[in-house]
């Protein structure tokens, strides 16, 4: 009896017992090595953003009398910097085990759409990305993300997590090259498969990792990206490469030649950790603003970010068992919180939107359930300041056919849809099938939305619907409106 309290007690002392009672493991049901375990996974299967933001934010941001390789190093600096902010909130603020970094898809059309089609300075987008921020900080501050969120149909809510699922298995398959563009099916197999060594070596680690994950090995996942990459490491040194997109047969599109061992040796020279260039760029974009073309560019970040960020919740915290049930969030302004700060912050100091990545899964899937899950993933971002950015050693196809395994085990939330409803089941398959289909969780959220009161009109339920339903359902045909009718184009 005396040995085992002295056991007891060495346990709970020192670090790790502070720890575990700051972030409440044993209330969660979790121990520090676990949620160091999910930390490391999810900034494995997250890791690409630092070398993918500045590679998609270059093409647009280009400070004067500073060279491409040097912006491309500060605008690295600037996500490292960012993600590690709004995580390290995430997990003091929040104690949930959530990772947030720049997005994908908002860093695309910062780059692509505002500055690129649009012609708006770079420094009057990053000026919106702060805007956005602030606006965010103050509706968070006063419960009203929150109770837009609690908005959601409960079938919407139920979806999302399927949804999620499938969109990350069709980005882990692309990645993979097991799945490319095609011009009349838009997507097909990889007609090339068996001579393309990176989708042979992402399929035997994928079923390599499906049988770890089912056999119930504890860093399945992790085990899983190391060994795959290995693979890829020992086929590169026997001379196998990676099968070139160009002799793809017509019509067919796989993404560009991906290396089986990428080059470790990327580094930050000093002058790339001077980010004055990029670092308060936004107020200039201030002083030079057309009020009706930047009040849209504001409102389109504004409301995919809030989308994608809630959409995400959603789905993570389902996987998690974090939702009660009414299917929310509780405490969701907090997370959300942590986003806003997270934008705010990337957008003064030179990166697009700030917020929650759907590869949170992957840690949730791994175990974790506290704040320590992003306290880890924050700790690597700021490591990787220092040290060559881990992404640049795992291989994109290793760390991406997590995605696939992740996507798999998501999809069981469907069995809490009660699919035999007419007026559940249209919203929620509309949710999960057009998420993945327009590679947008927001969309996927606006689909449901919308079809949400429409169907309980129809069906003669008008009672279950309540006028925040259809004002939500409102702003999504509003926000497509002014998406796709060219309204941006015409007031530049």
């Amino acid at each position: 009896m005396g040995i085992e309290e002295t056991s007891d007690s060495r346990s709970d002392s020192g670090a790790t017992g502070a720890l575990a009672e700051y972030f409440g493991f044993e209330e969660h049901g979790t121990d520090l090595r676990t949620e160091i375990l999910a930390g490391v996974t999810t900034f494995l299967t997250m890791s690409y953003i630092v070398v993918v933001n500045p590679a998609i934010l270059s093409t647009a941001i280009q400070p004067a009398g500073v060279g491409p390789e040097r912006t491309f190093q500060m605008i690295a600096v600037v996500t490292l910097i960012s993600a590690a902010v709004a995580t390290l909130t995430m997990a003091f603020y929040a104690n949930r085990p959530f990772a947030q970094a720049p997005g994908l898809g908002l860093n695309a059309f910062f780059a692509f759409t505002v500055v690129g089609a649009l012609g708006v300075p770079w420094q009057t987008a990053l000026a919106a990305v702060v805007v956005e921020g602030v606006v965010f900080l103050a509706l968070t501050a006063v419960g009203a993300r929150e109770y837009i969120i609690h908005l959601f149909p409960e079938p919407v809510k139920l979806a999302v997590g399927a949804g999620i699922g499938l969109f990350l298995a069709i980005i882990g398959l692309e990645e993979m090259r097991v799945v490319a563009g095609d011009s009349a099916t838009f997507l097909t197999f990889n007609p090339v498969f068996a001579s393309d060594p990176v989708a042979i070596i992402s399929v035997v680690g994928l079923f390599l990792t499906l049988a770890l994950y089912a056999r119930g090995l504890r860093g399945s996942i992790v085990v899983g990206i190391v060994l795959t990459s290995l693979m890829g490491y020992a086929a590169s040194a026997l001379g196998y490469s990676a099968f070139p997109a160009d002799q793809a047969p017509p019509g067919i599109t796989l993404k560009g030649p991906i290396a089986l061992a990428p080059s470790v040796s990327a580094t930050y020279d000093a002058a790339a950790y001077n980010i004055a260039p990029l670092a308060g760029a936004f107020v200039t974009g201030l002083q030079n603003v057309e009020s009706f073309s930047f009040a849209l560019v504001v409102f389109t970040f504004f409301f995919v970010d809030f989308f994608d960020t809630a959409g995400t919740l959603t789905g993570v915290s389902q996987a998690a068992g974090f939702l009660d049930e009414d299917g929310n969030l509780p405490d969701i302004d907090k997370p959300l919180m942590a986003d806003a700060v997270g934008t705010t912050v990337g957008g003064m100091l030179g990166t697009s939107t700030v917020t929650t990545y759907i590869e949170s899964s992957t840690g949730v899937k791994e175990g974790g359930r506290t704040g320590m899950t992003a306290l880890v993933v924050g700790l690597l971002f700021l490591a990787s300041l220092a040290l060559v950015p881990l992404a640049t050693a795992v291989p994109t196809y290793a760390s991406h056919l997590v995605l696939v395994v992740i996507g798999v085990v998501m999809l069981r939330n469907v069995v809490e849809i009660a699919w035999d409803d007419l007026t559940y089941a249209v919203p929620a398959g509309m949710t999960i099938l057009v998420m993945p289909f327009t590679f947008s969780i927001a969309y996927g959220i606006a689909a449901g939305i919308v079809s949400y009161p429409i169907v309980k009109l129809a069906a003669g339920e008008l009672d279950d619907t309540r006028p925040g339903h259809w004002a939500l359902a409102a702003a999504f045909v509003l926000y497509f409106f002014v998406r796709t009718s060219g309204m941006l184009q015409g007031n530049v």
